[in-house]
């Protein structure tokens, strides 16, 4: 068992644990009220995310590619050997994986499907869904298109919310969404390429020309 066993809940609820871990952590989760009501809440919070909107059910393939995505990030999630390990970022990736796909399959149901970016970037072959912390999840296809599934409140009055594709320093605008009770889908409107970084801000309404807020969401560098 990890020297923090509460940690251990987002990877319990991802299935992110192998047979042996995963029953370690059943029997403290048999005795811990903290964890037996942190692993309700997260499954919850899945749940409201993908059928809280009306709109049809995802289809099967895009629930795998989706879960598909978050088993390829097991091997970095340390297992329970008998020398000591560092928990602390796998645990971190595991908890932000489990809420880009509840994400991600919750933005199926925020919009009919002809409307749907984000599950039409998703469907494309070789397609990944990429973190934005817990707020949301981006979609990137190989040539580069992309899509972001975001849970923001509306947007003030006189301010918007504003996507960047962030390159070598430099950061160029990307589209403008007000924000939505649940989830917003927007079409990133240029290419994210392999080592660029998609974020969001909360700027003037009509956007700005460069960042002027730190952003309130953003993903790790596009491998």
């Amino acid at each position: 068992m990890a020297a923090d066993p509460h940690s251990l809940v987002a990877p319990y609820a991802l299935h992110a644990l192998d047979d042996e871990e995963a029953h370690a952590f059943e029997e403290h989760l048999a005795a811990c009220e903290r964890c037996r009501e942190e692993l309700a809440g997260l499954r919850e919070a899945a749940a409201g995310m993908a059928y809280g909107a009306e709109g049809p059910a995802p289809p099967p393939e895009l629930k795998e590619r989706i879960l598909a995505q978050a088993r390829s990030e097991r091997p970095n999630v340390a297992s329970l050997p008998a020398r000591r390990r560092s928990w602390t970022a796998p645990l971190a990736a595991a908890a932000a994986i489990a809420a880009a796909v509840a994400i991600a399959v919750g933005a199926w149901a925020a919009t009919r499907p002809g409307e749907n970016a984000f599950a039409h970037v998703l469907s494309q072959p070789g397609a990944r869904v990429v973190s934005m912390g817990g707020r949301g999840a981006l979609a990137v296809a190989p040539d580069g298109e992309a899509a972001i599934a975001l849970n923001v409140p509306r947007a003030p009055h006189g301010r918007t919310y504003e996507a960047w594709v962030i390159r070598n320093g430099t950061a160029q605008r990307a589209g403008l969404f007000g924000g939505r009770d649940g989830t917003s889908v927007l079409k990133i409107e240029r290419a994210a390429p392999t080592g660029s970084v998609v974020a969001v801000t909360l700027e003037r309404a009509g956007g700005v020309d460069r960042p002027t807020q730190k952003p309130l969401a953003e993903t790790e560098a596009i491998s």
